[in-house]
């Protein structure tokens, strides 16, 4: 990432840190302690979302009976690497965020009228502003020197169904945390800038 250093405003080995990273299938012992957890959302909460809405939600599931849970609405191929994560987080959308406009937006709480009249709105946009938090929080676990395995190969009806029950939370990703070992294959090709940018 030299060439890229050159131009962002950040160290060559932060970039790799942040960006070069690889998605963890396995991970070291070691616990992800309460002050990492912390530390991740301090971050992530920090992403834009629209009227800062900040509408993800993260359920923390350690190694107890609700891990033995979770992973039962994995699909198969990734119930081992949840099982033996140290850490997995459920990343998930709160429905009723649109009803929270006074506390988020305390100077228009009236602009939440809108989104209460048009619930298909209201979960439309909850979903892409979680979605947008989401991909901070994967940032944010590198950024506290962890690595992070998000997936979406999981029943989410079934998941919030048991887990989620009554909380008016959906899940969205799920996401093992913890040290990462080094990946046994080499990376997937990237599309190059000309393949994948249009200039208008």
């Amino acid at each position: 990432m030299a060439d890229v250093a050159a131009v962002a405003q950040l160290s060559e080995a932060d970039l790799h840190r942040l960006f070069g990273a690889r998605t963890a299938r396995a991970f070291e012992e070691g616990e992800v302690t309460e002050d990492q957890r912390r530390a991740i959302y301090e971050l992530t909460k920090m992403g834009p979302t629209a009227f800062n809405s900040q509408p993800l939600r993260i359920v923390w599931v350690s190694q107890d009976e609700a891990r033995d849970r979770l992973v039962s609405h994995m699909m198969p191929g990734n119930q081992p690497k949840t099982a033996a994560a140290p850490m997995t987080a459920i990343l998930a959308v709160d429905e009723t965020w649109h009803h929270k406009f006074d506390r988020f937006l305390p100077a228009r709480p009236q602009m939440g009228q809108m989104y209460r009249e048009d619930e298909e709105l209201a979960q439309e946009t909850g979903r892409s502003n979680a979605f947008i938090q989401v991909g901070y929080f994967v940032m944010a676990v590198r950024a506290v020197g962890l690595a992070a395995g998000p997936m979406t190969g999981f029943d989410a009806a079934g998941l919030d169904a048991d887990l989620l029950a009554g909380t008016g939370l959906k899940s969205l990703v799920i996401v093992n945390i913890g040290r990462g070992k080094d990946p046994e294959y080499g990376r997937g090709p990237r599309y190059s800038y000309d393949d994948a940018t249009l200039t208008l």
